[in-house]
């Protein structure tokens, strides 16, 4: 048995969906929030079980009888996404989970200028207290990140945004193939991946240049001082965490934490990851 938290978000629902390629849905177990946003999946022979990080109790009856649990990172940042992982950690092992994946993060580490990496890198550190087999999937930066920051560039033409570094930006869809593979091979990783990204690693002036001949119109790239960036997004009514957050990732890509590359991915999804080029053009066009 494999079970899935976040089985109805982003990255867990296409894991589930090529896991379903992979293995017999009698085999999957998917942990969700609300079941009836599971229900197709029950209906094809998922077991789908409720399963709240704010309840441990019902963690503990979603994740029983897991072989494998995958723990797709809770959307939340600080104390309250750690405090999160550490309910669904503690939940797994007292159901007698055989191994735990974790969607972690390429930078994961206790001094990263980027909140969410130092709360993966914290949570890496509470899987690997427990004794249990464990898999930290160090996931590249999400493309979708990126595309949300250019949607205001759409409109406008003018990427204005931090100074900021290259950043191995890549796919959900490569990432889930990658990690139904890992979950269908049992044990191929112990402890942290090599990072899982993309092949090539994009600073904003080379995401412009990108934009330029995908959409066959010019695209600038202009430099907002930080102080600015968050001012316009509080003005915009983001809260002022959500300011902060957002600003810290120009901050982590201007130290070099997202620059690296690496061939994994691609040799386990056996072909190159989609281009930053590819992703924008089907986001755009959708």
């Amino acid at each position: 048995m494999i079970v899935v938290t976040g089985a109805t978000g982003k990255l867990g629902r296409r894991t589930v969906e090529r896991l379903l390629e992979r293995v017999p849905a009698d085999h999957l177990g998917v942990s969700v929030r609300d079941p009836r946003r599971a229900q197709d999946l029950a209906d094809r022979g998922v077991r789908v079980r409720q399963g709240d990080f704010d309840d441990p109790t019902s963690l503990v009856h979603s994740f029983e009888g897991a072989e494998q649990l995958l723990l797709v990172s809770l959307d939340r940042t600080g104390e309250e996404c750690v405090a999160g992982h550490r309910a669904a950690i503690d939940a797994a092992v007292k159901a007698g989970v055989g191994r735990i994946l974790y969607t972690s993060q390429m930078g994961a580490a206790h001094d990263s200028r980027f909140q969410a990496c130092r709360d993966h890198a914290r949570t890496e550190d509470l899987l690997r207290a427990t004794g249990l087999p464990w898999t930290a999937l160090r996931n590249g930066f999400y493309t979708a990140s990126a595309l949300l920051f250019l949607e205001s560039a759409r409109r406008t033409g003018d990427i204005a945004l931090p100074a900021d570094g290259p950043v191995a930006w890549t796919g959900h869809d490569d990432l889930a193939e990658a990690t139904a593979a890992i979950l269908a091979d049992e044990g191929r990783f112990e402890g942290p991946t090599p990072p899982l990204t993309g092949a090539a690693a994009l600073d904003f002036d080379a995401v412009a240049e990108i934009a330029t001949r995908a959409a066959g119109r010019p695209f600038t790239r202009t430099v907002v001082p930080d102080d600015a960036f968050r001012e316009q997004a509080l003005a915009h009514g983001a809260p002022a965490p959500i300011a902060d957050l957002m600003l810290s990732i120009f901050a982590a890509a201007r130290n070099g934490e997202f620059t690296t590359t690496d061939p994994t991915l691609a040799e386990l999804i056996g072909r190159e990851p989609a281009t930053f080029r590819t992703l924008l053009e089907h986001a755009w066009a959708a």
